[in-house]
Parts: C-alpha cells; sequence; structure tokens
C-alpha cells in the first residue's frame, strides 16, 4: 500500500525539519516539502495518510545489543523469547536489533550459528541480524569467520571476562581481532579483567560478603578501564576496528578518548542503566530488591553519568543500546544467598528511546544526536545503512511517529516485555511512540500493537562502511 505520513518534523543527524514522507510498499518513495503540490497530491493519492502534526517522525531505532531467549545457567534463561523481545522493541520505536548466536568452548561455530537462526526463524515482530559470540578461538572458528562475512554476520564479540565459558586470553583475541582486520569485520569486545575480577569475587564470598552490592565492588571500573586500554592496544598491533559494548565508567571513557584521539577506529556504547542507575540506589538494596539490579557489568556510581553523557555529546560514545537480558524474579532469587549465582541481566529494550529522548528534554543531548546514537550510528557501524537508520527515498520504510511532549511512567504494570519486574519502576519519560512501520507494515498504529511473529527478516548484514 501506499502511506504518507504528513505534518511531522522528519529527524535525521542535521536536525528537525517539517516533511511529508511517502511510502510505497516496503520502501521510502520521496520526502516532501508539505504543501507543496506534489505533498498534496501524494496524500491524495495515499491508501492511508498518518497525520504526525506535533511529532517527530523518525528512523526506527536500531538496537546493536539484545539477549532475546539466551541461557545463562541450566536453572536460568533470559525471559523474552524472540516473539515477546522483538514485540516490546517495537512499542519503544526500535525496528531493528542484532542479538547474538554464543559459540563456547568446544562448539562449533556454524552449529552456534544455525541453532540461534533455527530459534528466531517466524518469530519476531521486526527485522533482526546476528553477531557471533566466539568463547573458543581456535583454526577452525577463525577460518569461519569468512563464510559468516559472506552469509551477512560481520560483527565478532570477545570477552576479556568469563573465564571458563567464554574468556579469550591476550594471544587469542590479537589472533581474531587479526582475522577480522583482513576481512574487515568490526570486533566487539567486553572489556572487564575477567581473571582479577574472578579473585575478588572469591575474596568476598570468603569474608561472607555475598549481599548484591558486592556484585558491584568486586567489578571495579578500574578493571573495566584497563581492559579497553588494554583491548585498543591490541587492536592497534592487529590494525583491527574495536567497538566496546555497554561501556560504564568515566575510567573505562578515558580510555576510548585516548585510543580514538591517536587516531584509531574505536568506538564504544552505553546503555541506558549505565546513564540513570547507581549502585548507590539501586544495587546496594538487601534481597530481591538488589539482586533485580545485577548486570554486568555493574551498576556504577552517579559521579560517573555526566561523563558518559558529556561523552555521547562529544562522539566519544558513538551508540546507546540497551543489552537487554532480563531475568524474572525467581531466577534473580538464585543469588539471595550469593550474588555470584545470580544471572546477570536487566530489561530495557522497550525504554530506550524514550530514556534517551528525556535526556534531550533536560539538555543533555540534541535532538539529532538522539537519533544519531538510537537509529543512525549503530546502522552504519553495523552494515546496515542507508537500508535502516534513515529517512530517505530508497531505505526501507521503518518508521516511527513521536510525541515529543508525551508524559508516561515506567513501570511492571505498563511495560510489555516479559518480566515481573522493571529496573525502571516509577520513572517518569517524556516522548512516547504513537506508530511504527517496519518497511511500510504497521506494526503499532496510534498506541495499538497490530504486529505478528514473523513479519521481521533476518538482516544479511554488508562491512561497515564508517571504518577505515
Amino acid at each position: 500500500m501506499t502511506i504518507v505520513v504528513s505534518g511531522g518534523d522528519v529527524v535525521s543527524t542535521s536536525g528537525a525539519t517539517p516533511a511529508d514522507v511517502v511510502i510505497d510498499g516496503e520502501c521510502i518513495l520521496a520526502v516532501l516539502e508539505p504543501g507543496t503540490d506534489l505533498a498534496l497530491g501524494a496524500a491524495a493519492g495515499a491508501d492511508r495518510v498518518v497525520d504526525a502534526t506535533g511529532c517527530y517522525v523518525v528512523p526506527g531505532g536500531v538496537d546493536v545489543h539484545t539477549h532475546l531467549q539466551l541461557p545463562m545457567s541450566p536453572e536460568a534463561t533470559s525471559s523474552d523469547s524472540f516473539a515477546t523481545g522483538t514485540a516490546a522493541a517495537a512499542w519503544g520505536g526500535t525496528t531493528s536489533i542484532i542479538d547474538f548466536a554464543g559459540q563456547m568452548v568446544g562448539m562449533h561455530v556454524r552449529d552456534a550459528m544455525e541453532e540461534r537462526l533455527a530459534e528466531a526463524d517466524g518469530q519476531c515482530a521486526i527485522d533482526y541480524g546476528f553477531h557471533l559470540s566466539m568463547g573458543d578461538v581456535n583454526e577452525l572458528a577463525l577460518k569461519e569467520m569468512g563464510s559468516l562475512v559472506d552469509e551477512g554476520i560481520t560483527s565478532f564479540k570477545y570477552f576479556m571476562a568469563y573465564p571458563g565459558a567464554y574468556y579469550s586470553d591476550d594471544g587469542k583475541l590479537l589472533r581474531a581481532m587479526r582475522r577480522a582486520a583482513d576481512l574487515g569485520a568490526l570486533v566487539m569486545m567486553h572489556a572487564e579483567n575477567g581473571i582479577a575480577i574472578d579473585v575478588l569475587r572469591d575474596w568476598a564470598a570468603e569474608r561472607g560478603d555475598t549481599e548484591p552490592v558486592w556484585h558491584g565492588r568486586t567489578r571495579p571500573s578500574r578493571l573495566e578501564s584497563e581492559a579497553v586500554h588494554r583491548a585498543a592496544a591490541l587492536a592497534e598491533v592487529a590494525n583491527a576496528p574495536l567497538y566496546i559494548v555497554h561501556l560504564t565508567s568515566a575510567d573505562a571513557l578515558e580510555q576510548v578518548k585516548w585510543a580514538r584521539d591517536r587516531g584509531q577506529n574505536v568506538f564504544a556504547e552505553t546503555c541506558p542503566q549505565y546513564l540513570y542507575l547507581t549502585i548507590e540506589d539501586h544495587l546496594d538494596r538487601p534481597g530481591l530488591d538488589g539482586l533485580r539490579s545485577i548486570c554486568s557489568p555493574p551498576l556504577r556510581e552517579g559521579h560517573n553519568h555526566a561523563s558518559l553523557w558529556q561523552g555521547l555529546r562529544r562522539d566519544d560514545l558513538a551508540v546507546v543500546s540497551t543489552d537487554h537480558c532480563p531475568f524474572c524474579d525467581n531466577e534473580k532469587l538464585l543469588g539471595v544467598d550469593d550474588f555470584r549465582v545470580t544471572p546477570n541481566g536487566l530489561g530495557s529494550i522497550e525504554h530506550r528511546m524514550d530514556l534517551l529522548h528525556t535526556g534531550v528534554v533536560a539538555g543533555e543531548l540534541a535532538v539529532a544526536r538522539w537519533v544519531e546514537t538510537c537509529s543512525t550510528t549503530p546502522a552504519r557501524l553495523f552494515g546496515l545503512y542507508p537500508q535502516k537508520g534513515l529517512i530517505a527515498p530508497g531505505s526501507d520504510a521503518d518508521i516511527v511517529v513521536y510525541d515529543p511532549t508525551a508524559t508516561h511512567v515506567l513501570g511492571v504494570d505498563s511495560h510489555h516485555m516479559r518480566i515481573d519486574h522493571s529496573a525502571w519502576e516509577g520513572v517518569e519519560v517524556t516522548g512516547q511512540v504513537r506508530t511504527v512501520l517496519s518497511r511500510g507494515t504497521f506494526v503499532i498504529d496510534d498506541l495499538t500493537f497490530v504486529g505478528r511473529a514473523g513479519h521481521g527478516r533476518f538482516l544479511r548484514r554488508d562491512l561497515s562502511d564508517v571504518l577505515v
């Protein structure tokens, strides 16, 4: 069908401009000056006109860090399925996600990828892709990276944490980085010094310090910043592009700036929880209240927030994603006697765009930067641009009509994620999605979900167009 989104301000990386968007089938046909003969003619001939008066019209959000139905242990699997998680993402204005296929020690890369593709097939309400998390760097795995790139898997995640599961030592990281550099692929890094962290965790348990707050105290920001520095140094030696996932602290951000000032292709993301939540107010609570806030890396002290917002303004932080990995209370309670047993993760896939727009209202970001960090830059870094992240002729008709003045309160009674509590309980945000189209199909229509599992397509991604 032909759809015209009329009367709104189209937001791009250069600002907000009044414009009408003409959609033909799955793609954007034209972006027209409102009130002109062309615009009036398009509206007159459209199958449907969406009134966006008073709203922003923004490219659908691109969340490049999610963990849907992820097994964390035999007793705990992240509670959002591909169906529920992608529907919740759409409620929040996200129209593309990139999740992970995980290859652990002793597992073949190809088996990990095929298993994950099968789990998502026919389940997603919006478009989706995958990174590969490589926990077993060996000759066969390095060779298979080439075939994955050919199949649209163009980013690979490695871990400096979690010994015995996904951890890679510096030698393995260097080999993987060199291989990625040869392929033109992007290296993603969980940067925490896992060897030292495990010592601190064990010491805490030996002392009897097993309350939730010790999850944060045994993963200090200095061990994040050290790992970011080391990862950047290895990437420089390998001549590889590097993307630091879920950066949390001012200390770690300084190391990203150090590498970028040296001219390296180093990028970093942060997440809403590290911009708003704190170890003092959320993790330092007894029992279930504290366990609910356990994620990795952990929540930090509130003084880090200002540095992270500044990093977003100055482009030292390039992307905001969610690291969405929710667990229900019965699973969080596995760690009631020992924080080390608690499955790590929070639920935020539905709230990213609203929380960041609330930052716009508070003066932390310009509206153009909101769109850049939530839509355009993640699309560019991960090989989806200009198909995604842009409102322009020829791009996918992933369109969000967003009311910038609506206020609402986040919480378990109103969210659509499959989780029985909310890290964001009682938080008031300014800005709300009104309508969402994914490739020209309505998923949210005037605050009503009309999408379906199976609409979303697998995204075969290109190499990034911004890596040197």
